[in-house]
């Protein structure tokens, strides 16, 4: 018997055409979005603005089954990384931060990642194959259904696992079921698509879709950056920032570059000019982390005195640049420690 359509593999108008299919209306559509995203239900049968025949029909025909969350450890921040199991078994992690009134959400668009960052504990995994778009809003599902009556994920990044514009296909459909008004209702400054920098997937997400755009960058040279960032050797910085001048975006919106501080590497003053002199022109601010370690990085973390002096450097040069605190890295969730394997999570849940 083939295996029932996942509803969090469709947009709203691919089920509209499914319904219709089905002999009831387009319209009924959007409110089967509705109950699922919004009214957060799982089974056909609570639809109660739909037919008792048509729900069964529904129910033969597609499901509603996000992948299962089968492991979650809690940081002393209120930072919690689950792990949730996909059709095929494999593992992904996503992780819930709390912030002031609402949550973010971490995701993963792969279950590896081929690019190799020497900053990123999922590269150790090596390649790993894409999640489907109903794996990726099947994240944002499941990890909605972990958290009390009232509370919200309100932001979306796709910072987990994997490199999003290696998926570009099944991440720009789940941001579109992501956006629609019948769905999460996301708007485009609340996602954010990060990429270590493959200038064909910026090109093309800027003509397809509006997100906000984070981009990993980590060093101002190429020699730096191609050593950190083995993606610089075949997108190197000249040609990437280029790109990026001509990233389309509304007014007052800007490209997010992301910079791990690393001690002795790349975090003396004069990598702060050369990187304030690299984005010269381009609406830009600086995110400024300070290097989450895992074991076998080989890097050290920066002091707090020397991540503000290279804000404080940027800054002077006019560049906009904030120290981004890191949450979860008591629990290898923070930045580039995500790895989706099962052993980190077994015999340690947390609620």
């Amino acid at each position: 018997m083939p295996r029932a359509t996942s509803l969090f593999d469709l947009t709203r108008q691919e089920l509209a055409e499914r319904v219709t299919q089905m002999g009831e209306r387009p319209y009924r559509a959007g409110q089967i979005f509705s109950w699922v995203y919004q009214k957060q239900e799982r089974t056909f049968d609570s639809m109660t603005n739909l037919s008792t025949p048509f729900r069964e029909a529904l129910a033969q025909n597609l499901s509603i089954s996000p992948p299962q969350v089968v492991g979650q450890k809690a940081s002393g921040d209120g930072t919690r990384k689950l792990l949730l199991r996909l059709e095929d078994r494999e593992h992904v992690e996503s992780v819930l931060i709390p912030m002031r009134g609402h949550h973010t959400l971490c995701i993963s668009s792969q279950t590896g990642c081929r690019w190799g960052c020497r900053i990123c504990l999922t590269a150790k995994r090596g390649p790993g194959r894409n999640l489907h778009a109903r794996e990726i809003v099947g994240q944002v599902a499941a990890c909605q259904d972990t958290l009390e009556p009232g509370q919200r994920i309100t932001n979306v990044v796709f910072m987990g696992m994997g490199e999003p514009l290696d998926n570009l296909e099944n991440v720009l459909k789940a941001v579109r079921i992501l956006y629609d008004d019948h769905g999460y209702r996301f708007s485009s400054r609340r996602v954010t698509v990060s990429t270590c920098g493959l200038i064909p997937g910026i090109k093309r997400l800027g003509s397809e879709e509006e997100v906000s755009l984070a981009v990993s960058l980590n060093a101002a040279d190429d020699e730096t950056r191609s050593r950190l960032m083995p993606v610089n050797r075949k997108h190197p910085l000249g040609e990437l920032i280029e790109a990026l001048r001509q990233y389309p975006m509304r007014r007052r919106r800007r490209i997010t570059f992301e910079y791990v501080l690393l001690k002795g590497v790349n975090d003396s003053p004069g990598d702060a000019d050369a990187l304030s002199v690299l984005l010269r022109g381009i609406r830009a601010k600086v995110n400024l982390i300070a290097f989450n370690p895992f074991p076998g990085a080989g890097f050290e973390r920066p002091s707090p005195g020397d991540v503000l002096a290279f804000q404080d450097r940027l800054r002077e040069r006019g560049v906009s640049a904030m120290v981004r605190q890191s949450k979860g890295s008591d629990i290898l969730a923070a930045c580039g420690q995500l790895a989706g394997v099962k052993r980190n999570h077994e015999g340690r849940l947390h609620g």
